[in-house]
């Protein structure tokens, strides 16, 4: 009688046992099954998302043909809606700081990032010499105007962008591909021919 007590018992053990397994078998199923139905929706959704940035960033590019510029790796991208048509190894700013002796101002020597434009396109450039270039040669800023007037420093061709800044030709074509402007962008003569050939006023500018 105790024998078949004992053996009722470890039968029922056995039964309870076997429902748990059964029953944790069968959460675990779900669970796994709703982490691959989440996972499939996560995945949807991250796609999904990645479709609709593409299409805002397609909106925001700017259509037909534009310059793009790189400081850090000073380069001169011409551009035609995703296709690069010309690389062109150039100089920009050195981000180099100027003091003024008289305390009241200060100049940074930096490529302006953002967008701009091509205001005016010019042959033979002059230029036109800022406080802060008689300032770093050691010089008294002149009172006349013509003797801010400088030729044949700015090579045969120059993109005006505005606020003073241009895409102008260079004598120092040994410093291409460093920062050593105060701000212009340096292109050798050859290659600015060949921009300046195909690309028309009002032409974007997107610098970084």
């Amino acid at each position: 009688m105790i024998m078949r007590k004992k053996i009722l018992i470890i039968l029922l053990a056995i039964f309870i046992i076997f429902l748990t397994l059964e029953a944790v078998g069968f959460y675990l199923a779900g669970s796994r099954a709703s982490a691959v139905s989440l996972k499939a929706d996560s995945v949807k959704n991250i796609h999904a998302r990645n479709v609709n940035l593409k299409k805002r960033i397609a909106a925001l590019s700017p259509k037909g043909t534009y310059l793009v510029i790189d400081t850090a790796k000073n380069r001169l991208y011409v551009k035609q809606e995703n296709n690069t048509l010309k690389e062109v190894i150039v100089s920009t700013g050195s981000g180099s700081i100027l003091d003024d002796p008289k305390g009241n101002r200060q100049w940074i020597f930096d490529t302006p990032r953002g967008e701009r434009s091509i205001q005016v396109k010019k042959t033979n450039p002059v230029w036109t010499k800022p406080d802060w270039a008689f300032i770093e040669e050691g010089e008294d800023v002149p009172k006349s105007f013509k003797d801010r007037i400088e030729e044949g420093v700015l090579g045969d061709y120059a993109f005006d962008l505005g606020d003073g800044y241009m895409i102008h030709g260079t004598l120092y074509t040994r410093l291409l591909g460093r920062n050593v402007t105060h701000g212009c962008v340096r292109v050798g003569d050859k290659d600015l021919k060949e921009i300046y050939n195909t690309i028309p006023v009002g032409t974007k500018v997107i610098i970084f």
